[in-house]
């Protein structure tokens, strides 16, 4: 039996992509999943349906984040689906997409970003701990932009290199109460909602001729990553950063 059986998680950005993946994995692990979503409420109820469907547990719970008062609307659906229940594992996975290049991203871009990428996961965090357990899991996902030079995606990368900053710190805060903390970085990952993007003439083949593995990622792979961080095999690993890109960008390819 799944050591996850009986415990609860909070999955941000949930009703697609890689954040749906995730919350599905944990949930047939036997985790009571709270599916987070910000505007996309068809998606949410998609991912609370398969859940169910495939015999798990779990809700939806709205809240926009970036904006006034975020988390304490998300923290009130959460309290309300927890039902005086702990907290086992928090996963910090909603974040907003690249805004562009230096010169053309906006300082409302900017902001914007480091809204949601940075300030929301932060204060989730802070307003998480007094409901989770001693012993509990909190993972972010961050990105191969932190380790790589991409132009287009300097303020993205920056805010991810901060959540990796973050997960460091509080592993090392939160470790006296057995609390775990890592950041989980994909590379290029294919999903449902950004499928075109790959459908650009060549850009998969320049892909997968920079990864070890030679394939994109899909959001099982990632999600795989955070249902073994969770579970009570990575007791052990805290205050990481766990590459899950397949090997992209690892060197030449003889």
């Amino acid at each position: 039996m799944s050591d996850l059986v009986g415990r609860t998680a909070l999955v941000t950005g949930a009703s697609r992509g890689i954040g749906q993946a995730i919350a599905s994995r944990l949930a047939a692990e036997g985790a009571m999943v709270i599916v987070h979503f910000g505007t996309d409420e068809s998606g949410a109820a998609a991912t609370v349906e398969a859940i169910e469907s495939a015999g798990g547990s779990a809700c939806a719970v709205r809240a926009e984040l970036g904006v006034d008062d975020d988390v304490e609307t998300l923290f009130a659906g959460v309290q309300a689906a927890l039902a005086d229940r702990p907290l086992d594992i928090l996963v910090n996975n909603a974040a907003a997409p690249p805004a562009g290049p230096l010169g053309v991203t906006t300082r409302a871009q900017f902001d914007h970003l480091f809204a949601v990428n940075v300030r929301a996961p932060y204060f989730i965090i802070e307003r998480a701990l007094p409901l989770l357990r001693d012993g509990g899991r909190i993972l972010t996902i961050s990105s191969v932009a932190t380790r790589m030079a991409n132009p287009t995606q300097t303020s993205f990368a920056m805010t991810k290199g901060a959540v990796e900053t973050m997960s460091k710190t509080l592993a090392n805060q939160l470790g006296a109460r057995g609390i775990t903390v890592n950041a989980v970085a994909p590379g290029a990952t294919r999903t449902p909602t950004n499928g075109d993007v790959f459908d650009l003439p060549g850009l998969t083949e320049q892909i997968t001729g920079m990864t070890a593995l030679d394939r994109l990622g899909g959001p099982g792979d990632v999600a795989d990553v955070v249902a073994f961080l969770a579970s009570d095999a990575a007791r052990w690993i805290t205050g990481q950063v766990i590459d899950a890109s397949g090997g992209l960008f690892l060197g030449p390819r003889v």
